[in-house]
């Protein structure tokens, strides 16, 4: 791993990442504050600005907001506004994740209502901003299950959650699953709501008391906010979350479908999880169909849960999924209809200090990569032109959790090599991904001879990570080489267990 500062203004001391299981062990959790609610109180506000006021935000202020609607969300947009129309500065915002729907943040930004950003992905016009360093200090990159363990341990202490609510009935009891702004599985709030001194319910669908079914009840929950509209639900779908259909991605998928079926995992109640990218989700096409030919029945399948992972499990591949939030509307019409598809929180999904998370029960994930190295660590943050291009999201997560962590790419992207020397920014430790398959073979870690005899065994094509690189390189040569930034540090990454990763340094 690269040196880091001892200390990064605006963000303070640093502790350095040691390890992907350094920091396991006893940990302590937040105490709350709630307001009680008194018997006949009405908790419906007539606007965003009343509930602003309500929840007695002042400058310099967190508050929270989820991702479930995705690019489709209008909540974030909605709320800033106010804000801003109230005359509060210095206000961090702790989102899931942001996406280029979130634009708005920029003004904001700029103008110094804003002044940080906590969240596990990012991408579009926020990103770029904070990557030219008009963040006023570092903006805090998490995974998802760090994110959930940040908030429970005080690390990020929210002043207001803000949740986008398809469905809640005036006493603040929330489902995902109804309502023209149905977007499934409120995995990401959940913890928000727990650990914030308020909450909000901001809801298109206000339906008579109580509402059904229930994901975040009603004792979570101060006030309840009718609009128009919080969002549009077709855009929950993202080039992230489509599956590739060019055949050299679907090429990689077959691969790596073959390199979990040779690996001694598919057996009887294996579990699964794809991340985001096209090739990671063609490859639970791929494996539907060995697992269905051998005749296994998995345990569960978990994550972002997409139309193609409901289709295996309706057809008894697996017994049960997961899910934290739906990818697509197949999802939410599944976690809508069918018993057995269950909603977890982050906390539960992935934090790395609770009794248990899913990713650890996890068999396999397939991961995606903007790049990776000779290490085997993983970028899925910067792109080569040093502008934020996401973040871990899951991905650090289920790396640590799962038996069996695959990466899958391709050797380059346009004149830009996949597989180098050192990545850009290290996102997931090496020490925690087992295989990355590409085009040209299958590499697996030094750290892992038992599975490379296994796939060796098995007659999959192998080759050395040096190799691929080698290729990559000279798929890519006379492409310009671009420079690891050196100005301001405008990001700081953060592992899962809140130690630094690494930094991320402004592009000008």
């Amino acid at each position: 791993m690269r040196a880091l500062p001892d200390h990064i203004d605006g963000y303070g001391p640093v502790r350095p990442f040691a390890g992907a299981f350094a920091n396991l062990g006893s940990a302590t959790r937040a105490g709350t504050r709630v307001q009680s609610a008194r018997p006949g109180a009405d908790k419906v506000l007539p606007s965003l600005r009343a509930a602003i006021e309500a929840c007695g935000l002042r400058d310099g202020a967190t508050v929270s907001f989820h991702h479930h609607l995705r690019n489709g969300d209008d909540v974030v947009r909605a709320v800033m506004a106010e804000i801003a129309g109230l005359g509060l500065r210095d206000i961090r915002v702790a989102a899931s994740s942001l996406f280029p729907v979130h634009a708005p943040l920029v003004e904001h930004i700029r103008s110094g209502v804003v002044t940080g950003i906590v969240t596990a992905y990012m991408s579009g016009p926020v990103a770029e901003a904070v990557a030219r360093g008009e963040l006023a200090t570092p903006a805090v990159l998490q995974t998802h299950g760090g994110r959930a363990r940040a908030i429970e341990a005080g690390e990020v202490h929210v002043d207001a959650a803000f949740v986008a609510a398809p469905t809640a009935d005036a006493y603040g009891n929330i489902n995902g699953v109804h309502g023209r702004s149905a977007c499934g599985t409120l995995g990401y709030p959940m913890t928000d709501v727990r650990y914030a001194d308020r909450v909000v319910a901001v809801t298109d669908n206000l339906v008579p008391y109580p509402a059904c079914p229930i994901d975040i009840g009603q004792d979570e929950v101060d006030f309840v906010v009718p609009v128009a509209s919080i969002g549009d639900p077709s855009l929950i779908v993202s080039g992230t979350t489509r599956a590739t259909t060019k055949p050299e991605g679907l090429a990689i998928a077959a691969q790596a479908a073959q390199v979990i079926a040779a690996s001694g995992l598919l057996r009887e109640d294996f579990s699964f999880q794809t991340g985001a990218g096209g090739i990671s989700l063609a490859t639970a096409s791929a494996l539907r169909e060995i697992m269905a030919a051998r005749g296994v029945v998995g345990s569960f399948a978990a994550g972002g849960i997409t139309g193609t992972i409901v289709e295996m499990f309706r057809a008894g591949l697996f017994r049960s999924l997961f899910n934290v939030q739906c990818f697509d509307l197949e999802a939410v019409a599944s976690y809508r209809d069918d018993p057995a598809h269950q909603a977890m929180s982050a906390s539960m999904y992935a934090n790395p200090h609770n009794r248990g998370a899913v990713v650890n029960r996890l068999d396999a994930m397939i991961l995606g990569a903007a790049e990776v190295d000779l290490g085997f660590d993983v970028n899925v943050t910067l792109g080569a032109d040093g502008v934020i291009l996401g973040g871990s999201g899951g991905h650090a997560d289920t790396a640590a959790g799962a038996k069996l962590a695959i990466v899958t790419t391709q050797l380059s992207a346009r004149t830009h090599p996949k597989i180098v020397e050192r990545v850009a920014s290290v996102t997931t430790p090496g020490e925690t991904v087992d295989v990355v398959v590409t085009e040209a073979g299958i590499a697996v870690n030094p750290r892992r001879a038992d599975l490379r005899d296994r796939l060796a065994e098995a007659g999959l094509n192998l080759v050395p990570i040096e190799e691929l690189q080698a290729k990559a390189r000279r798929l890519t040569e006379g492409a310009p080489v671009a420079e690891r930034a050196e100005g301001r540090i405008v990001a700081v990454s953060e592992y899962r267990d809140g130690t630094v990763i690494d930094v991320v340094r402004g592009v000008g």
